[in-house]
């Protein structure tokens, strides 16, 4: 009987609540755990690359570490390989998918981090020859004194807006095809 019992429990997989790597409000670990919408573009065992919901521009993307670490300074070794596999796999794929090689990739730690999970931003760059609807800054005013990085992060926060759920669906699919 303790062999049935045993039997029918292998291979099942944890439920997230008895997870240690997980924050339970966290909404990096609830879109991994399956609780919140995501605009999805990859997944392996240890990483999932989602479009983010509040873009700063067409095509702005997450790689997320699935285990719950704030910092990427405590991300271990196989986490760290595997989110830096994954940036390279889905930079390769947004690019192709995109027609733009310019890209930002950024991962914070604390400083300008909204949510306490370590993840990666593939940011395409602005490309002022295209349709994108980026227009280059206007120059400078004599006398302007500059804005502060504070100011310029509160600037950028302020202009984006939610990704519209369904160019999300086709641009997620766009870009998982070139992956």
């Amino acid at each position: 009987m303790t062999s049935f019992i045993i039997g029918a429990h292998t291979n099942r997989s944890i439920p997230t609540e008895w997870r240690d790597d997980v924050d339970r409000n966290c909404p990096f670990c609830r879109i991994i755990a399956g609780e919140m919408p995501l605009n999805h573009l990859y997944e392996d065992d240890k990483v999932i690359a989602i479009l983010d919901i509040l873009p700063l521009r067409r095509g702005h993307t997450l790689v997320i570490p699935k285990a719950h670490y704030s910092r990427v300074s405590e991300l271990p070794s196989e986490y760290a390989s595997a989110v830096g596999q994954a940036v390279t796999k889905v930079a390769n794929g947004l690019t192709k998918a995109l027609g733009n090689t310019a890209l930002n990739v950024v991962c914070n730690q604390e400083y300008a981090q909204a949510v306490p999970h370590v993840h990666y931003h593939i940011i395409p760059a602005p490309s002022f020859d295209s349709s994108a609807g980026v227009e280059p800054s206007e120059k400078a005013k004599e006398n302007e004194i500059p804005l502060s990085r504070r100011e310029m992060h509160q600037r950028e926060f302020e202009s984006r807006e939610e990704l519209d759920e369904d160019e999300g669906r086709v641009l997620a699919v766009r870009i998982r095809a070139s992956l």
